[in-house]
């Protein structure tokens, strides 16, 4: 971790931008300065009126997730064997990292707010929630298992956002499609960050960084919001009806789990990684077979074609 704190500084202009420089959510949205807001809500709630159901509930889930930011910025703090001073790379990476994504939630929290679709009580009762019951996602403090699911998660909020934008572009919300679609980029940009914390990592320690690797793997890559719930339900009560929802969209899939973990494998060059000792390399035997394994699950998988009735959604 010494060894990759001069790469985080020198490295971070690549992944993160001037705050100047960045868009922000009044950038998007209808500005109640102007004698035009009312008729620009208007114009906002009509082209919401045409989101699928299902991609409205998928919207909502992703929202919450990225409202819970309070639990993933202090999660990055405790990771053991990181310089904790205030101006280390590390922090400094995370404070940066944690404004950009700020701004994800702030924009899409206020785009359901004005679409009048949404049960506002019922949806931040649920985000309060999941702040609340914070996640376990079987990192502990290991600062490589945290940079492997970082990686994979960036990767995955990329392609939802990406598939949200383009099933809204479809039902004619152009402005959820801009908005969805700049949220991507910025998860692309921030998966790249963390896909070159563990390459770095990779040429120091290339056997403990190949055993996390396998480690996550095995445990699966759980999603940040696996403990979402609604009102009066248990912690995680609703967090499959978001992942049906989100399958049955073609947003996020059994797929494209898969499709990510290859990306991981290709773009860490996996198969020529040298220096590995006995357990390295049968971690690698095992994350080079494990693709083929998961799509034959992936095809087995079948996703229930009732829509559930979320209590966040009006009608």
């Amino acid at each position: 971790m010494a060894y990759l704190e001069p790469f985080m500084l020198n490295e971070m202009s690549e992944y993160l931008k001037p705050v100047e420089e960045m868009w922000q959510p009044s950038d998007f949205l209808p500005d109640a300065s102007r004698d035009t807001f009312f008729e620009e809500v208007r114009d906002l709630q009509e082209s919401a009126k045409e989101l699928p159901y299902d991609l409205v509930a998928v919207l909502i889930g992703d929202t919450i997730t990225e409202e819970a930011l309070p639990t993933y910025e202090s999660w990055l703090t405790m990771v053991e064997d990181v310089n904790k001073d205030e101006n280390s790379g590390w922090m400094k990476w995370v404070r940066a990292w944690t404004a950009e994504e700020n701004r994800h939630g702030d924009l899409l929290n206020k785009y359901l707010y004005l679409s009048g679709r949404i049960n506002m009580r019922e949806f931040e009762m649920s985000m309060q929630y999941l702040i609340q019951d914070g996640f376990d996602i079987g990192t502990g403090a290991d600062p490589y298992r945290n940079f492997i699911y970082t990686s994979f998660q960036e990767l995955a909020t990329n392609i939802s956002h990406r598939r949200v934008a383009g099933i809204a572009k479809k039902s004619g919300d152009k402005l959820l499609a801009k908005m969805c679609g700049v949220i991507a980029s910025d998860e692309a940009r921030h998966a790249k960050a963390y896909m070159s914390f563990i390459a770095k990592a990779f040429e120091v320690d290339p056997s403990e960084v190949m055993i996390a690797f396998e480690d996550m793997m095995r445990k699966k890559i759980v999603m940040p919001a696996h403990f979402l719930r609604e009102s009066g339900e248990p912690q995680g009560g609703a967090f499959a009806h978001f992942s049906d929802a989100a399958q049955r969209m073609n947003v996020y899939t059994a797929i494209d789990y898969v499709n990510i973990l290859k990306e991981l494998i290709q773009d860490w060059k996996i198969d020529k990684i040298s220096g590995l000792n006995e357990k390295g390399e049968k971690a690698r035997d095992y994350l080079m077979k494990l693709p083929d394994r998961l799509l034959r699950l992936a095809d087995r998988i079948k996703v229930p074609e009732i829509e559930y009735k979320f209590k966040w959604i009006y009608g």
